[in-house]
């Protein structure tokens, strides 16, 4: 019995080393746009996504292998993203390299976008509810991280919410709340101010 109960708790051991070592191996994927070290790449539209949460990263990654996600084709991204998505055949796969993701230390990229912190600090008071006050996220109520996310893919994303781009298909249900939120942002200079003042905080 101590026999079998040592060969029990060693396989788990080993389970769980097999699963690091998977979410590796297939982040191997990723690393031609989101870099090995997942700083991304700006100029082909690819974010940080170092440090995501394991999460956030398994729930978008599910959206784009069932078309939830990155399927309407003013979403450049968001289609060439789709495909890589779909070369995760198991779910065992989505589930190791979204927490390989996670293992990575966040990397903090310098702003690239003009805005007032200021001025966004009261649009900000709206994505509070979801991202939370320092925009560390919220898994219970499905908001991600914003802290520390590049700027210019959140004004990105947040253009797409507002155009319907994203959040429009029936299924994705936190896209379909994001994109009132979006919209309540006027123009180009709120998405730029909120934007700034969410690259002040600190989760």
């Amino acid at each position: 019995m101590l026999f079998l109960g040592a060969l029990t708790l060693f396989g788990c051991g080993m389970s769980k080393t097999d699963a690091a070592t998977r979410g590796q191996e297939v982040f191997e994927t990723c690393v031609p746009c989101h870099n090995a070290d997942g700083s991304g790449n700006a100029t082909i539209g690819a974010p940080n996504i170092a440090g995501m949460k394991e999460w956030y990263v398994e729930r978008e990654l599910d959206k784009f292998r069932a078309g939830v996600r990155g399927m309407h084709f003013s979403d450049v991204e968001g289609m060439r993203m789709r495909p890589m998505a779909l070369s995760l055949t198991s779910e065992d796969d989505v589930k190791a390299v979204s927490h390989y993701v996670e293992t990575l230390p966040p990397i903090q990229e310098a702003r690239t976008l003009p805005g007032d912190p200021k001025a966004g600090e009261a649009l900000y008071a709206t994505c509070s509810s979801c991202h939370g006050d320092t925009g560390g996220g919220n898994q219970d109520l499905g908001g991600p991280r914003l802290a520390g996310v590049d700027d210019w893919y959140l004004a990105t994303e947040l253009r797409k919410f507002k155009s319907g781009v994203r959040g429009a298909n029936p299924k994705d249900r936190e896209g379909r709340l994001m994109r009132p939120m979006a919209n309540t942002l006027p123009n180009e200079d709120a998405i730029r101010n909120v934007v700034a003042y969410a690259e002040t905080l600190k989760p």
